[in-house]
């Protein structure tokens, strides 16, 4: 999806904030420059927060002209890939944590380090939040856009009904979803996210289980221990039957859509999605949030930045207002509003719609024990292509964990070979 952003359309956005066109500054450049903006949102949610921020910054900024395109995560390191080899690179684009080490290994980010040790809102932003998207040298290629923190959604009112508690450990995860689930009503415990996308939960669960794919600077599994998690995983549909048979093949909006139209009782996720169930469901009421459950071995919860980084220098200067503007407290508000994507600035965060809401408590707990995803030059790679298609199979009946945990083994070490 491609769309340039003019005065007109901010003004049908904005409610005639550009309408007195004669107030406003001059324009910095001498002329309007545009710049490419390149990131994944997909939603509905998301893509209304991208309005109120592109709003915020053409009112601020008339002489800058966003023409943002949305690029599907499971196509995003294909495209920029090619934009690298073959030329058409974005001048900022979107950039996950997980992907980093990739795309500066393959030379798609321009150094921002400099630009980042002046800039005005700096200490907005602790230091660990661009530990991320920060080189061994200690060379910044990015500025955190927000946070997506993991937490796990469910149905308060089922819960209720039944006399449970939010589970705290996976073996209490299970025992409720045996509880809740009735297939006979099409109702099932836990919302499997086994389709695009899922490889996060397959890697979470192995280090729940005590076999985290980075340790100390080494890469690798502990193969016991990864087939424990496998095997405990797949079982909630190969055993007992808890999630939807639907899947092996169920992404984002499908996984999304049953518990909103109440075909599951639980779901992992992101805060990011608190808005568009809130649509759906009365918070509070019939839906609830708690931290991710415990594994044998550890907590596992992601704290996933998302950044903005430049790609080309071609438009060096507009492209570095358009990376900064993410880190105003009002752009952060705004997108909170639209999506629950929480601020990477602390002092956004701070503000009442966020501290005063209780239901983003779980989030602020997942704060204290919360990882970043593994980052390392082919994890992203090895993750979508080799991890999420050996776990399916193990779905399906086609492997057994020991079979698909050996596959993983095998590409991971020729990943980082």
């Amino acid at each position: 999806m491609i769309s340039p952003i003019d005065r007109r359309t901010v003004l049908k956005w904005g409610g005639g904030m550009l309408g007195a066109s004669a107030l406003m500054p001059r324009l910095a450049f001498g002329q309007q420059t545009s710049i490419n903006y390149w990131h994944t949102f997909t939603s509905q949610s998301e893509f209304a927060g991208l309005e109120a921020v592109m709003a915020q910054f053409a009112s601020a900024h008339p002489d800058i002209n966003v023409i943002q395109e949305n690029i599907p995560n499971p196509e995003f390191m294909a495209k920029i890939t090619a934009a690298v080899v073959g030329g058409g690179r974005p001048d900022v684009t979107m950039v996950a944590s997980e992907r980093f080490a990739d795309l500066r290994a393959m030379g798609a980010l321009v150094d921002l380090t400099d630009r980042i040790a002046s800039w005005e809102r700096r200490g907005d932003f602790e230091d660990a939040r661009f530990a991320s998207i920060t080189s061994e040298d200690g060379a910044v290629y990015g500025v955190p856009a927000f946070a997506f923190v993991d937490w796990m959604y469910y149905r308060k009112d089922w819960f209720d009904e039944a006399g449970l508690s939010a589970p705290t450990t996976l073996d209490e995860m299970l025992v409720a979803a045996q509880t809740l689930t009735d297939p006979a009503k099409g109702r099932y415990g836990f919302g499997m996210r086994g389709g695009a996308g899922g490889q996060a939960f397959v890697v979470n669960l192995m280090e729940a289980f005590g076999s985290p794919v980075l340790s100390n600077g080494e890469i690798g599994l502990d193969r016991d221990r990864a087939i424990e998690a496998v095997r405990w995983y797949a079982g909630l549909l190969t055993e007992h039957g808890v999630v939807p048979p639907s899947a092996p093949n169920d992404g984002f909006r499908q996984i999304m859509e049953a518990f909103q139209t109440g075909q599951t009782a639980m779901v992992w996720h992101h805060t990011g999605s608190f808005r568009d169930i809130s649509g759906f469901l009365e918070p509070g009421v019939e839906f609830a949030t708690a931290p991710i459950p415990a594994g044998p071995a550890a907590r596992v919860a992601r704290l996933g930045y998302a950044y903005n980084a430049m790609s080309s220098d071609a438009n060096a200067d507009a492209a570095w207002e358009w990376i900064k503007f993410w880190g105003e407290p009002d752009a952060a508000v705004a997108l909170l509003e639209a999506t629950g994507y929480f601020p990477a600035s602390t002092v956004a965060a701070q503000d009442e719609r966020i501290s005063g809401n209780p239901l983003y408590a779980p989030a602020a707990e997942t704060l204290g024990f919360g990882l970043p995803q593994p980052s390392f030059p082919g994890f992203a790679g090895w993750s979508e292509s080799v991890v999420l298609p050996a776990f399916q199979r193990v779905l399906i009946g086609d492997a057994t964990p020991e079979q698909a945990v050996d596959e993983m083994i095998d590409g991971l070490a020729a990943a980082v070979g």
